[in-house]
């Protein structure tokens, strides 16, 4: 009977050959990554160093008075880390009841992109570099003006100091004007759209349009001045992985309107949840915005939808934030364990209180914010947004920073970046509406990038990541993106002349 039957299937291959089309493309992306040359990773050396691991990301191990991890217990984790056997994992010491974040996320193979051992990232900052002294009192300044305003910042006295002493220290990186950091660019990323308009992103501000509804974005924070981790017996106890006390919950939602408000996002957010809210902002822009190689733009019969529309769209954004993760856990656990800032902070705590002696930059040790800190708090530890500080993997890079780049890489490859996005916005003094802006035409390419630099250096502003962290992250997951976008490029069936968009750097390219 089943002879009789017609064949039904349309198309211009054969099931056979379709077969043999798809393998050899999986054959061919495997080909091309293997053929690649092998990433020489480099650290910055501090962990031969230093033999008490002092510049080394030890939180949740066991530690004595001064937080000094426990060697042994160290030494245990670099074994796991060295054997990749999760039996050595489970052998580690732990030094209270919070556990590590995942560090076997780092060995984990994918099927798409390049694999994220076969990721490049420069060393990080040194412990007594100028550039991470730097950091840290760009650090520190965060933690003293979360409650300003951004539109406030060239008329608020800490920020303008801030932005005055940042300009004195000799290897900081973030950006300037004319040679100085100002108000303008004080706390902002350095990326083409990061100093023009308001300090936080469109796609943080405008509704998100949901389904059959729409989400306005005021989200919970916490009251002014809820800082934590300045006494040193409360930093010492979650160093060791003890239990922290409950947040002070600000009761009204506002909108992103300062530092604080904006850590706190970064405090909640699912993992591609910004870029995820962006896209459905985009998406509901209309034909303009899409990407002038968007192949259905051009098209008198068909729209896109599984290919080219909302839900190819969609689905790439949330499938780049895992991939972009992977890569962050890689450099974390396997090549630099860089620390903390607030287990930085504990080291000029220790250090400026006679208690220990370590190689901390003079430029720090003698700064205006050092002294600001302890006359506020009565300690030079770091005031941190979250009560159980910062999570429990390595520094750098900085994994909201590589999901923001990957995120925001897609979404420029669809959108068109010279879209200028209408009726612009900023939160109003209190957070509760939204006000219009006018100063200065706001594009998509710009917004987006500004995006990525507020979720990634947000996390700053909260005290759990340095800059560089940021930074680098931010171009990691760009890296990441990019890989993806190439080998999905190779599987359209329509006339498609690749992906084109602008890099972090400034840089256009065309991936195809």
């Amino acid at each position: 009977m089943g002879k009789d039957k017609k064949k039904c299937v349309l198309g211009p291959l054969t099931g056979k050959e379709r077969r043999k089309k798809a393998y050899h493309l999986r054959k061919d992306m495997g080909r091309y990554y293997r053929e690649l040359d092998l990433i020489d990773h480099r650290c910055n050396g501090d962990e031969q160093s230093y033999s008490k691991k002092i510049a080394n990301f030890t939180k949740t191990l066991p530690h004595n008075s001064l937080g000094e991890v426990d060697v042994n217990a160290y030494d245990s984790l670099i074994k796991a880390l060295k054997s990749g056997k999760p039996e050595e994992f489970e052998a580690i010491p732990m030094g209270g009841v919070t556990k590590l974040a995942n560090p076997q996320a780092a060995y984990v193979y994918d099927l798409i992109g390049a694999d994220c051992h076969q990721t490049d990232l420069p060393p990080a900052p040194a412990f007594s570099s100028a550039r991470e002294a730097s950091e840290m009192a760009e650090v520190y300044w965060r933690a003293l003006t979360r409650d300003v305003h951004f539109e406030e910042y060239d008329i608020n006295a800490p920020t303008i100091e801030a932005a005055s002493e940042l300009s004195r220290f000799s290897d900081f990186r973030g950006p300037k004007m004319n040679g100085c950091v100002t108000t303008s660019t004080l706390f902002r990323g350095d990326t083409r759209g990061d100093l023009e308009g308001p300090f936080v992103s469109q796609f943080l501000l405008k509704d998100i349009p949901f389904g059959s509804t729409t989400i306005p974005q005021r989200y919970q924070t916490t009251l002014a001045s809820a800082d934590h981790m300045t006494d040193y017996e409360e930093w010492l106890n979650i160093q060791n992985g003890g239990t922290p006390v409950s947040p002070i919950k600000d009761p009204t939602p506002r909108y992103i309107r300062n530092g604080r408000d904006l850590g706190e996002y970064v405090h909640f957010d699912f993992s591609y949840q910004p870029s995820l809210s962006a896209c459905l902002i985009l998406n509901n822009l209309g034909r303009d915005a899409l990407s002038p190689n968007n192949p259905y733009l051009k098209s008198a019969t068909q729209g896109g939808f599984i290919t080219f529309g909302g839900p190819h769209i969609l689905d790439l954004v949330s499938k780049v934030s895992r991939v972009a993760l992977e890569a962050a856990w890689f450099h974390k656990f396997l090549v630099h364990r860089r620390l903390r800032p607030e287990e930085f902070g504990g080291r000029v705590h220790n250090h400026l209180t006679g208690s220990a002696n370590y190689p901390i930059h003079n430029e720090l040790l003698n700064s205006q914010v050092i002294s600001k800190v302890f006359n506020k708090y009565g300690t030079y530890l770091l005031p941190m947004s979250y009560p159980e500080g910062c999570p429990t993997h390595p520094a750098y890079p900085a994994g909201h920073a590589c999901l923001a780049g990957a995120g925001v890489t897609v979404l420029k490859a669809f959108f068109n970046e010279a879209y200028e996005i209408p009726n612009p916005v900023t939160a109003s003094e209190d957070g509760l509406s939204l006000v219009p802006y006018s100063d200065f035409p706001l594009t998509i390419g710009g917004e987006l990038n500004k995006l990525a630099s507020n979720i990634a250096l947000g996390r700053d502003t909260a005290g759990v990541h340095w800059r560089s962290d940021g930074i680098e992250g931010i171009k990691l997951g760009e890296a990441v993106a990019i890989e993806v976008l190439r080998d999905f490029s190779k599987t359209y069936n329509e006339h498609f002349d690749g992906f084109t968009l602008t890099k972090f750097d400034g840089t256009k390219i065309t991936i195809d």
